[in-house]
């Protein structure tokens, strides 16, 4: 088993989507009773992935996967960074994070950005592996589109001239940096299983 370290549905929907075929199954925290929420207060992506991965595994007693991901925006030194999802204030909607997005933006020239994640599997003994992705585009002044989540309604993707939020998930999940972070998980998920079993025979 492989706990999803979120409550994000839109998050479970693309990493379930993403690990369809393995053989494991695959739960999100709302498949169990409620446990307190770790603390994100690292100062990076990989930080915070291993701080939610580890806490959900030793608390429920096996491997869990956590990322975290979030926009990364030249124009305004790097922010909203780590605090993307909650840019606007703690608890923030989607729409108040693009609202105070677009309003930092408003006189800016340069609008290139970059989607960053960092994916952990942690066992409950602290051990952990992580994979990184990323990938570029540009702020629009307005969102356009309606699917994803987050800020993929700004989010310009060139080589598809859409937003993230024009662009099927299925495609999506080929381009996107939590999709090159999984990807990478995907060439080694075979030995991360054997991982998974060794660490139970060893435990």
């Amino acid at each position: 088993m492989l706990v999803l370290a979120t409550r994000n549905k839109g998050k479970i929907t693309e990493l379930r989507s993403l690990l369809s075929g393995f053989d494991i199954t695959v739960k999100g925290l709302d498949d169990f009773s409620p446990i307190p929420e770790a603390k994100e207060d690292g100062n990076t992506f990989e930080e915070n992935a291993y701080k939610k991965a580890f806490f959900t595994a030793k608390a429920l007693g096996v491997p869990a996967l956590a990322d975290d991901s979030g926009l990364v925006v030249n124009a305004l030194g790097g922010a909203p960074g780590v605090m993307s999802a909650r840019y606007a204030s703690d608890g923030a909607t989607d729409q108040e994070n693009i609202i105070k997005l677009l309003q930092k933006m408003r006189d800016k020239t340069d609008r290139s950005a970059s989607f960053q994640c960092a994916i952990v599997i942690a066992l409950p003994t602290g051990q952990y592996v992580v994979f990184e992705g990323k990938c570029d585009g540009v702020i629009v002044p307005e969102a356009i589109g309606h699917m994803g989540f987050g800020y993929d309604p700004v989010f310009f993707y060139p080589p598809f001239n859409r937003t993230f939020a024009q662009i099927p998930i299925e495609q999506k999940n080929k381009i996107s940096h939590r999709g090159k972070a999984m990807a990478k998980l995907k060439e080694d998920f075979a030995k991360i299983l054997n991982w998974f079993e060794f660490n139970e025979v060893s435990s």
